[in-house]
């Protein structure tokens, strides 16, 4: 039997689903990012990691989650999504506040990694449901919306994380940001698991078992969309991973400062950024069916040379204005990009095609990237390992800017 949402009027029951994934995907990044927030005082605690391991933080939950997501995709297809999506919030919220209870490197690796667990099930059926709700014209405004929680739960998982851990220690940070998603569970089941594929001119297409995986292989636009997403991934998830410690370190900027800084940043400019780069996409499809393409990989090209200066540049007039630019460019992206890969595979199969995503972005974007980081770092020094995120965002626009191109057009017909 399905969820349903407060009415029965298709218009409110999006924009329900709407507000609600939203809301929940803000939590879904606050608990990811609380964890860099106070990484400087874990390796300064009893537990004294170096930074390989440190990264390997990010990297052992961005492995499980990329492991997992394919089987809530599949899951998602078939199954009630708001039962998943409830299970999948209360699995990740318990794990973010067992990271507080850890009492050497290898419980918080493994509180950490099961937090991959829970939002993998949300970040594999939250776009499929949202994208069956609206009409494809509408969804990149849609997913613009539901995307704005990137930056506004990322900036808050690093002041929530930075301010706590300031005056209370970093393991109440973990606490705090964990234990509120309980009620977010709750609150997923309320929503309305609509038929798949309503709102899209053909229906559903039926792929039997190992035929789905078949189908995104073989479509092109699917394939090129994901690698360049992978490359953009590398350098978003490295920054992310490593611009607290960067600060402190390199920037010399005390660790209150550098977290609720930054963290102002990234909410401004992934406000504006993420909103307008939605909605231009949208406005650019009377021109181009390939839209969403060609906004992702201009903003991206755009905002490479952007992060190389916030990275290298000495001046803090440069480097913070560099900063600003390269997250408005980067979040631009955002909602473009993820409207295209639930756009070019039919309705049926969108939770395993965003599951596919999630799998490819992660294990080849920033499943490595904070490791490798972490190792420069250990090796050289930390300004030095983050350079090479510059050159990824650079290759993912270009990758984009091919497949829009080279590929059929990005909006169903």
């Amino acid at each position: 039997m399905n969820s349903t949402a407060p009415g029965s009027d298709p218009r409110r029951a999006a924009r329900f689903t709407l507000v609600v994934l939203t809301f929940i995907n803000l939590f879904n990044y606050l608990d990811r990012y609380v964890a860099p927030a106070v990484f400087e005082s874990i390796k300064h605690s009893e537990l004294h990691p170096s930074d390989a391991q440190l990264g390997l933080l990010m990297t052992g939950f961005l492995l499980v989650y990329t492991l997992t997501a394919p089987v809530f995709g599949a899951l998602g297809d078939t199954r009630s999504r708001p039962r998943l999506l409830a299970i999948g919030i209360a699995l990740w919220s318990v794990a973010t506040a067992l990271g507080g209870f850890a009492r050497n490197y290898a419980q918080l690796f493994l509180a950490r990694g099961a937090v991959g667990v829970g939002e993998a099930a949300y970040g594999s059926i939250g776009p499929s449901l949202l994208a069956d709700h609206y009409p494809p014209a509408r969804r990149g405004r849609a997913f613009a919306t539901f995307f704005l929680a990137i930056p506004v739960g990322a900036a808050l998982g690093y002041m929530v994380g930075g301010l706590v851990d300031h005056q209370f220690g970093w393991r109440r940070a973990f606490l705090v940001a964990g234990l509120p998603g309980l009620l977010l569970a709750l609150l997923a089941l309320r929503l309305r698991d609509v038929p798949r594929g309503g709102h899209d001119h053909t229906p559903p297409a039926a792929f039997p078992g190992w035929a789905v995986i078949g189908h995104l292989f073989a479509n092109r636009a699917y394939r090129l969309t994901v690698l360049g997403y992978a490359a953009y991934t590398f350098a978003l998830g490295g920054i992310a991973t490593w611009i607290s410690p960067f600060l402190q370190r390199v920037r010399g900027l005390p660790q209150a400062t550098a977290t609720v800084r930054f963290g102002a940043i990234v909410v401004g400019t992934g406000l504006v950024g993420t909103w307008v780069g939605g909605w231009l996409a949208d406005r650019l499809l009377t021109r181009t069916r390939q839209a969403y393409l060609w906004m992702s990989a201009v903003a991206t090209l755009a905002a490479a040379p952007c992060l190389f200066l916030s990275l290298a540049a000495p001046d803090p007039r440069v480097y913070w204005t560099a900063t600003v630019a390269a997250q408005l460019l980067m979040f631009a992206s955002t909602g473009p990009i993820n409207s295209v890969i639930v756009n070019v595979v039919p309705a049926g199969i969108r939770a395993t095609a965003v599951a596919g995503s999630i799998f490819a972005i992660h294990l080849l974007g920033d499943v490595p990237s904070p490791f490798l980081v972490g190792v420069v770092s250990d090796r050289s020094s930390l300004a030095a390992g983050v350079l090479i995120l510059p050159a990824a965002a650079l290759v993912g626009g270009l990758i984009w800017l091919w497949a829009a191109r080279t590929t059929p057009a990005s909006l169903p017909t």
